[in-house]
């Protein structure tokens, strides 16, 4: 389990850029340039990027997303590999979620390779599921991408809670 206090908080280009351009070269086989998180800090108005912070301030985890009218885009999300499986990147997806519902969006959509089984186990525990396949859609090596949707519960509290 994480650490307490943990920080999550919005990606503050002169600070965090260098660490999360890391973290995303440890994660992916293609991975984004600081150029590309530029270009999603210069378009605030419909993404944003969130970065996790130890008790200690180093930067464990981001996630880029879009918030475009109803609907939550989760981008990019990765977890710096010497803390991964920490229940950090659950922490983050679902602080993530909430800020998107605060700002109205009602689902959240991302996409996964097909082979990323940790990946899916947690989103499905987020309350994801497969909606459809986008063959051939990750090169690097070439593989399939699994299209996931989740809606948001009832604003009434109606929902059955999710399992833990």
């Amino acid at each position: 389990m994480a650490p307490d206090p943990i920080l999550i908080e919005r990606l503050d280009a002169d600070a965090d850029l260098g660490p999360i351009v890391e973290i995303e070269r440890a994660s992916f086989s293609m991975p984004w340039t600081a150029d590309m998180f530029r270009w999603e800090l210069r378009n605030d108005d419909v993404s944003a990027t969130y970065v996790l912070k130890t008790a200690g301030g180093a930067i464990a985890a981001f996630c880029c997303v879009w918030v475009v009218l109803d609907e939550l885009h989760i981008n990019n999300v990765a977890v710096r590999p010497e803390f991964r499986r920490r229940g950090f990147a659950r922490m983050l997806l679902e602080h993530v979620m909430d800020e998107a519902t605060r700002r109205g969006a009602t689902r959240a959509t991302l996409e996964v390779r097909r082979s990323n089984v940790g990946a899916l186990r947690l989103y499905e525990r987020l309350g994801f599921s497969v909606a459809g396949v986008r063959p051939n859609y990750y090169t690097n090596p070439v593989e399939d991408a699994l299209i996931l949707w989740r809606c948001a519960p009832p604003p009434d509290g109606t929902a059955v809670s999710r399992a833990g």
